[in-house]
Protein backbone atom coordinates (compact mmCIF):
# COMPACT_ATOMS: atom_id res chain seq x y z
CA UNK A 1 0.00 0.00 0.00
CA UNK A 2 2.67 2.15 1.24
CA UNK A 3 6.56 1.08 0.61
CA UNK A 4 9.80 3.01 0.67
CA UNK A 5 12.53 3.35 -1.36
CA UNK A 6 14.86 0.94 -0.33
CA UNK A 7 16.47 -2.19 -0.89
CA UNK A 8 15.32 -4.89 1.59
CA UNK A 9 17.58 -7.06 3.36
CA UNK A 10 18.66 -10.10 1.84
CA UNK A 11 20.75 -11.38 4.71
CA UNK A 12 19.62 -15.05 5.60
CA UNK A 13 18.74 -13.35 9.42
CA UNK A 14 15.91 -11.50 8.12
CA UNK A 15 12.87 -13.01 8.53
CA UNK A 16 10.96 -12.01 5.48
CA UNK A 17 13.57 -13.06 3.15
CA UNK A 18 14.15 -16.23 5.23
CA UNK A 19 10.20 -16.94 4.92
CA UNK A 20 9.87 -15.63 1.13
CA UNK A 21 7.70 -12.62 1.52
CA UNK A 22 10.05 -9.70 1.61
CA UNK A 23 10.23 -7.35 -1.55
CA UNK A 24 10.17 -8.68 -5.00
CA UNK A 25 10.96 -5.18 -6.24
CA UNK A 26 13.81 -3.95 -6.42
CA UNK A 27 13.85 0.02 -4.47
CA UNK A 28 10.36 -0.74 -2.99
CA UNK A 29 10.26 -2.14 0.52
CA UNK A 30 7.55 -2.11 3.06
CA UNK A 31 9.89 -0.48 5.87
CA UNK A 32 7.63 1.11 8.44
CA UNK A 33 4.64 -0.90 8.93
CA UNK A 34 1.86 -0.02 6.15
CA UNK A 35 1.42 -3.51 5.06
CA UNK A 36 0.45 -4.66 8.96
CA UNK A 37 -1.89 -1.76 9.11
CA UNK A 38 -3.54 -2.84 5.75
CA UNK A 39 -3.87 -6.29 7.39
CA UNK A 40 -5.18 -4.91 10.24
CA UNK A 41 -7.79 -3.08 8.48
CA UNK A 42 -9.11 -6.02 6.38
CA UNK A 43 -8.53 -8.57 9.65
CA UNK A 44 -11.16 -5.69 10.86
CA UNK A 45 -13.68 -5.58 8.10
CA UNK A 46 -13.88 -9.25 8.73
CA UNK A 47 -14.38 -9.01 12.04
CA UNK A 48 -17.51 -6.03 11.60
CA UNK A 49 -19.04 -8.21 8.73
CA UNK A 50 -19.20 -11.12 11.21
CA UNK A 51 -20.84 -9.34 13.62
CA UNK A 52 -22.33 -6.75 11.96
CA UNK A 53 -26.00 -7.90 13.42
CA UNK A 54 -24.66 -6.28 16.74
CA UNK A 55 -23.51 -2.52 15.46
CA UNK A 56 -25.26 0.51 15.29
CA UNK A 57 -24.43 3.41 13.38
CA UNK A 58 -22.14 3.35 10.62
CA UNK A 59 -18.49 2.17 10.51
CA UNK A 60 -16.15 3.52 7.62
CA UNK A 61 -12.88 1.98 7.41
CA UNK A 62 -10.16 4.27 5.25
CA UNK A 63 -6.88 2.71 4.04
CA UNK A 64 -4.73 6.14 3.68
CA UNK A 65 -2.56 5.86 0.54
CA UNK A 66 1.11 7.94 0.35
CA UNK A 67 1.67 8.68 3.84
CA UNK A 68 5.28 8.34 3.11
CA UNK A 69 5.65 11.64 1.82
CA UNK A 70 2.65 12.89 3.40
CA UNK A 71 1.02 13.28 0.25
CA UNK A 72 -2.17 10.65 0.66
CA UNK A 73 -4.03 12.43 3.48
CA UNK A 74 -5.03 15.66 2.04
CA UNK A 75 -6.27 14.20 -1.26
CA UNK A 76 -8.90 12.27 0.57
CA UNK A 77 -10.18 14.86 3.03
CA UNK A 78 -10.45 17.33 0.02
CA UNK A 79 -12.84 14.77 -1.49
CA UNK A 80 -14.85 14.63 1.83
CA UNK A 81 -13.89 10.95 3.09
CA UNK A 82 -13.91 12.02 6.58
CA UNK A 83 -16.79 15.32 6.49
CA UNK A 84 -19.39 12.91 7.99
CA UNK A 85 -17.68 11.36 10.83
CA UNK A 86 -17.88 11.91 14.38
CA UNK A 87 -15.36 9.06 15.76
CA UNK A 88 -11.98 8.93 13.99
CA UNK A 89 -9.17 6.55 14.99
CA UNK A 90 -6.05 6.43 13.12
CA UNK A 91 -3.22 4.19 14.27
CA UNK A 92 0.07 2.71 13.76
CA UNK A 93 2.24 0.33 14.65
CA UNK A 94 5.81 0.40 16.52
CA UNK A 95 6.95 4.23 16.49
CA UNK A 96 9.13 3.01 19.28
CA UNK A 97 6.66 1.86 21.86
CA UNK A 98 7.22 -1.00 23.85
CA UNK A 99 5.61 -3.96 23.05
CA UNK A 100 2.36 -4.65 25.04
CA UNK A 101 1.76 -1.01 25.18
CA UNK A 102 -1.30 0.85 23.86
CA UNK A 103 -0.80 4.74 23.46
CA UNK A 104 -4.31 6.00 22.92
CA UNK A 105 -3.84 9.54 21.92
CA UNK A 106 -0.38 10.04 20.16
CA UNK A 107 0.05 13.88 20.08
CA UNK A 108 3.95 13.74 19.00
CA UNK A 109 3.67 14.20 15.07
CA UNK A 110 5.30 17.45 13.74
CA UNK A 111 3.99 19.36 11.04
CA UNK A 112 5.94 19.33 8.14
CA UNK A 113 6.58 20.50 4.52
CA UNK A 114 8.25 18.46 1.61
CA UNK A 115 9.81 20.66 -1.62
CA UNK A 116 11.90 19.38 -4.25
CA UNK A 117 14.46 22.51 -5.88
CA UNK A 118 15.55 22.64 -9.29
CA UNK A 119 18.44 25.26 -9.77
CA UNK A 120 19.17 25.63 -13.93
CA UNK A 121 22.53 27.36 -14.49
CA UNK A 122 24.50 27.28 -17.70
CA UNK A 123 26.84 24.77 -18.71
CA UNK A 124 30.58 25.49 -19.90
CA UNK A 125 33.40 23.95 -20.50
CA UNK A 126 34.92 24.16 -17.25
CA UNK A 127 38.85 24.14 -17.78
CA UNK A 128 38.02 25.91 -21.50
CA UNK A 129 35.68 28.85 -20.59
CA UNK A 130 34.00 28.56 -16.69
CA UNK A 131 33.38 31.96 -16.68
CA UNK A 132 30.76 31.28 -19.52
CA UNK A 133 29.13 28.85 -16.88
CA UNK A 134 26.58 29.40 -14.07
CA UNK A 135 27.47 26.44 -11.03
CA UNK A 136 23.57 25.00 -10.18
CA UNK A 137 25.56 22.85 -8.33
CA UNK A 138 26.94 25.65 -6.27
CA UNK A 139 24.30 26.99 -5.68
CA UNK A 140 22.35 23.91 -4.38
CA UNK A 141 25.08 22.88 -2.16
CA UNK A 142 25.30 26.74 -0.54
CA UNK A 143 21.38 26.59 -0.20
CA UNK A 144 21.82 22.73 1.56
CA UNK A 145 25.07 24.21 3.99
CA UNK A 146 22.22 27.37 4.84
CA UNK A 147 19.26 25.31 5.24
CA UNK A 148 20.14 22.94 8.00
CA UNK A 149 21.48 26.24 10.22
CA UNK A 150 17.68 27.35 10.60
CA UNK A 151 16.46 25.07 13.14
CA UNK A 152 16.51 27.54 15.44
CA UNK A 153 12.98 28.73 16.65
CA UNK A 154 11.58 30.12 20.02
CA UNK A 155 8.40 27.76 19.58
CA UNK A 156 9.90 24.96 19.79
CA UNK A 157 11.54 22.06 18.24
CA UNK A 158 12.31 22.84 14.36
CA UNK A 159 14.00 20.44 11.92
CA UNK A 160 15.43 20.71 8.16
CA UNK A 161 16.86 18.22 6.42
CA UNK A 162 18.42 18.26 2.72
CA UNK A 163 17.78 14.01 1.88
CA UNK A 164 19.70 14.15 -1.84
CA UNK A 165 21.46 16.63 -4.26
CA UNK A 166 21.58 15.62 -7.49
CA UNK A 167 23.85 17.82 -9.76
CA UNK A 168 26.10 17.75 -12.81
CA UNK A 169 26.72 15.80 -15.96
CA UNK A 170 30.61 15.46 -16.16
CA UNK A 171 33.56 16.01 -14.54
CA UNK A 172 34.71 18.81 -16.82
CA UNK A 173 31.76 20.55 -17.43
CA UNK A 174 30.41 23.44 -15.17
CA UNK A 175 27.28 21.84 -13.74
CA UNK A 176 23.95 23.52 -15.34
CA UNK A 177 21.82 21.31 -13.14
CA UNK A 178 20.83 20.53 -9.39
CA UNK A 179 17.93 18.89 -7.68
CA UNK A 180 17.19 19.02 -4.00
CA UNK A 181 15.15 17.20 -2.11
CA UNK A 182 14.44 19.11 1.26
CA UNK A 183 11.67 18.69 4.40
CA UNK A 184 11.41 21.06 6.81
CA UNK A 185 9.65 20.23 10.20
CA UNK A 186 7.93 21.61 13.43
CA UNK A 187 6.98 21.51 16.88
CA UNK A 188 3.40 23.33 15.81
CA UNK A 189 2.10 23.89 12.04
CA UNK A 190 3.02 27.85 12.96
CA UNK A 191 6.80 27.07 14.10
CA UNK A 192 6.86 24.39 10.40
CA UNK A 193 5.32 27.31 8.65
CA UNK A 194 8.16 29.72 9.74
CA UNK A 195 10.94 27.37 8.86
CA UNK A 196 9.83 26.86 5.57
CA UNK A 197 9.14 30.69 4.97
CA UNK A 198 13.11 30.85 5.74
CA UNK A 199 14.08 28.42 3.52
CA UNK A 200 12.22 29.88 0.86
CA UNK A 201 14.16 33.01 1.34
CA UNK A 202 17.88 30.62 1.73
CA UNK A 203 16.85 28.77 -1.49
CA UNK A 204 16.87 32.09 -3.13
CA UNK A 205 19.67 33.83 -2.00
CA UNK A 206 21.71 30.94 -2.98
CA UNK A 207 20.45 31.13 -6.76
CA UNK A 208 20.99 34.61 -6.89
CA UNK A 209 24.14 34.25 -5.33
CA UNK A 210 25.42 32.09 -8.17
CA UNK A 211 23.21 33.94 -11.29
CA UNK A 212 21.37 30.24 -11.61
CA UNK A 213 16.85 30.40 -11.97
CA UNK A 214 15.08 28.26 -9.34
CA UNK A 215 11.48 26.40 -9.28
CA UNK A 216 9.99 24.65 -6.07
CA UNK A 217 7.59 21.87 -5.96
CA UNK A 218 5.43 20.90 -3.02
CA UNK A 219 6.02 17.42 -2.72
CA UNK A 220 3.56 16.89 0.40
CA UNK A 221 2.55 18.26 4.02
CA UNK A 222 1.22 17.71 7.08
CA UNK A 223 -0.08 19.46 9.82
CA UNK A 224 -0.06 18.47 13.82
CA UNK A 225 -3.00 17.80 15.64
CA UNK A 226 -4.04 17.10 19.07
CA UNK A 227 -6.18 14.42 19.82
CA UNK A 228 -10.03 15.20 21.35
CA UNK A 229 -9.29 13.92 25.35
CA UNK A 230 -12.75 12.29 25.57
CA UNK A 231 -12.19 10.07 23.16
CA UNK A 232 -8.82 9.30 24.00
CA UNK A 233 -10.26 8.63 27.64
CA UNK A 234 -12.92 5.98 25.89
CA UNK A 235 -10.13 4.63 23.92
CA UNK A 236 -8.65 3.72 27.39
CA UNK A 237 -11.15 2.44 29.02
CA UNK A 238 -11.79 0.36 26.50
CA UNK A 239 -8.21 -1.20 26.33
CA UNK A 240 -8.22 -1.27 30.12
CA UNK A 241 -11.66 -3.65 29.86
CA UNK A 242 -10.22 -5.79 27.57
CA UNK A 243 -7.16 -6.74 29.55
CA UNK A 244 -4.71 -7.51 26.67
CA UNK A 245 -2.18 -4.71 27.06
CA UNK A 246 0.14 -4.65 29.43
CA UNK A 247 -0.19 -1.07 29.83
CA UNK A 248 -2.50 1.77 28.46
CA UNK A 249 -1.27 5.01 28.76
CA UNK A 250 -2.66 8.47 26.86
CA UNK A 251 -0.01 9.88 25.41
CA UNK A 252 4.06 8.98 25.39
CA UNK A 253 7.03 11.28 24.46
CA UNK A 254 8.92 9.59 21.40
CA UNK A 255 10.67 10.36 18.74
CA UNK A 256 8.80 13.30 16.55
CA UNK A 257 8.02 11.86 12.97
CA UNK A 258 5.35 13.30 11.12
CA UNK A 259 2.14 11.92 9.33
CA UNK A 260 -0.63 13.19 7.60
CA UNK A 261 -3.69 11.88 9.12
CA UNK A 262 -3.54 14.73 11.27
CA UNK A 263 -5.33 16.14 8.13
CA UNK A 264 -8.61 13.58 8.77
CA UNK A 265 -8.00 14.55 12.52
CA UNK A 266 -8.27 18.27 12.04
CA UNK A 267 -11.39 18.05 9.80
CA UNK A 268 -13.25 15.91 11.87
CA UNK A 269 -12.71 17.88 15.16
CA UNK A 270 -13.63 20.89 12.34
CA UNK A 271 -16.78 19.20 11.77
CA UNK A 272 -17.64 18.79 15.81
CA UNK A 273 -16.42 15.28 16.11
CA UNK A 274 -13.83 13.61 18.33
CA UNK A 275 -10.43 12.18 16.96
CA UNK A 276 -7.06 10.31 18.33
CA UNK A 277 -4.03 8.34 17.13
CA UNK A 278 -3.18 4.90 18.82
CA UNK A 279 -0.07 3.29 18.46
CA UNK A 280 -0.04 -0.12 18.93
CA UNK A 281 4.13 -1.22 20.80
CA UNK A 282 5.58 -4.47 19.71
CA UNK A 283 8.93 -5.81 18.96
CA UNK A 284 10.89 -4.67 15.48
CA UNK A 285 13.34 -6.06 14.14
CA UNK A 286 14.66 -2.96 13.20
CA UNK A 287 14.04 0.64 12.91
CA UNK A 288 11.43 2.13 10.60
CA UNK A 289 13.04 2.82 7.25
CA UNK A 290 15.67 0.30 8.07
CA UNK A 291 16.36 -2.34 5.35
CA UNK A 292 15.94 -5.09 8.01
CA UNK A 293 12.75 -3.53 9.17
CA UNK A 294 10.01 -6.66 10.48
CA UNK A 295 7.22 -6.66 13.01
CA UNK A 296 5.86 -8.52 15.69
CA UNK A 297 2.68 -10.42 13.55
CA UNK A 298 1.25 -11.26 16.71
CA UNK A 299 0.59 -7.58 17.42
CA UNK A 300 -2.25 -7.39 14.49
CA UNK A 301 -5.46 -9.17 16.50
CA UNK A 302 -4.42 -7.41 19.91
CA UNK A 303 -5.01 -4.44 17.14
CA UNK A 304 -7.90 -6.07 15.07
CA UNK A 305 -9.46 -6.67 19.16
CA UNK A 306 -9.49 -3.36 20.19
CA UNK A 307 -10.65 -1.86 16.66
CA UNK A 308 -13.80 -3.96 16.99
CA UNK A 309 -13.89 -3.22 20.44
CA UNK A 310 -14.39 0.34 19.64
CA UNK A 311 -16.73 0.20 16.80
CA UNK A 312 -19.30 -2.65 18.92
CA UNK A 313 -19.39 0.29 21.81
CA UNK A 314 -18.84 3.47 20.11
CA UNK A 315 -22.77 3.96 20.87
CA UNK A 316 -21.86 3.94 24.84
CA UNK A 317 -19.57 7.21 23.97
CA UNK A 318 -20.98 9.94 25.64
CA UNK A 319 -18.76 12.77 24.64
CA UNK A 320 -19.51 13.11 20.33
CA UNK A 321 -21.52 16.00 18.99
Amino acid sequence: MDALDLNESQAADHLPQREGFASCNPGMMHACGHDGHTTIGLGLASVLMAMKDQLSGTIKLIFQPAEEGVRGAKAMVTAGVVDDVDLFTAIHLGTGVPAGELVCGSDSFLATTKLDVNFTGVGAHAGGRPEEGRNALLAAAQATLALHGLTQHSGGVARVNVGVLQAGTGRNVVPDCALLKVETRGITNQVNDDIYQQALRVIAGAAAMYGVEHQVQLMGAARSSTPTQPWVDFIHQQADALGIFDSVVDRKAQAAGSEDATYMMERVKQHGGQASYAIFGCDLAAGHHNAKFDFDEQLMPVAITLLATLALNQAQFGGGR
